[in-house]
């Protein structure tokens, strides 16, 4: 999983920007979203500048606080309660910036017309918050339906629906740099489009 901003090779640039031909051209663009974000939010809330991941309907925003203080057991025990204690250092930076991450969103999704989600790490714990859950159609023929059937009927999955986000979870994790390339691509089509014939 990659971080940082857009043009550093962060995720912001890697994972769904605001193009795709006619599939955005009823949305803003989002490219400048997380500078947008970096001028915005509070100094301070995070150790780094944090992951902004923008697709169709969402911009989520996951940043790193500091780590946890105290020393903990080289061990299973030690390891659950450092866990534990990044787990309460999370939800503490929750309750004490709703407010604030509230009105921000709202500012992010006036100016995007997208929703805004929220997350914070520490280290290897990761929480997010309220993140949108979005449907989607599709139509699959006998050969596909046998595969999200094969994973429910093992117990790899609960429903088709989930059988299909498994799948889907897995193509990104494994075609990382192959859906970066199409990304690319895609911008540079884009690219050519408002150019037009004339090339201006």
């Amino acid at each position: 999983m990659h971080r940082g901003w857009p043009g550093a090779g962060g995720r912001g640039g890697g994972r769904g920007q605001g193009r795709g031909g006619w599939q955005q051209s009823d949305l803003p663009s989002a490219d400048d979203a997380a500078a947008w974000l970096q001028g915005r939010l509070p100094d301070g809330w995070f150790v780094a500048a944090p992951d902004v991941t923008v697709d169709r309907e969402e911009i989520l925003i996951v940043g790193e606080l500091p780590p946890v203080e105290g020393e903990f057991a080289d061990s299973d025990a030690g390891r659950a309660e450092r866990a534990a204690a990044a787990a309460g250092r999370i939800s503490r930076f929750r309750e004490q910036t709703r407010e604030e991450r509230m009105d921000i969103a709202n500012q992010a999704e006036h100016r995007y017309r997208r929703k805004v989600a929220w997350g914070a790490r520490i280290g290897d714990t990761e929480e997010l918050f309220t993140t949108a859950s979005v449907p989607v159609m599709t139509r699959l023929r006998q050969p596909e339906r046998i595969v999200l059937d094969t994973l429910v009927d093992s117990g790899v999955a609960r429903s088709r629906s989930d059988a299909l986000a498994w799948a889907v979870r897995l193509v990104g994790e494994h075609a990382d740099e192959w859906l970066a390339d199409l990304r690319e691509a895609m911008a540079k089509v884009d690219e050519l489009r408002a150019k037009g014939p004339t090339g201006e």
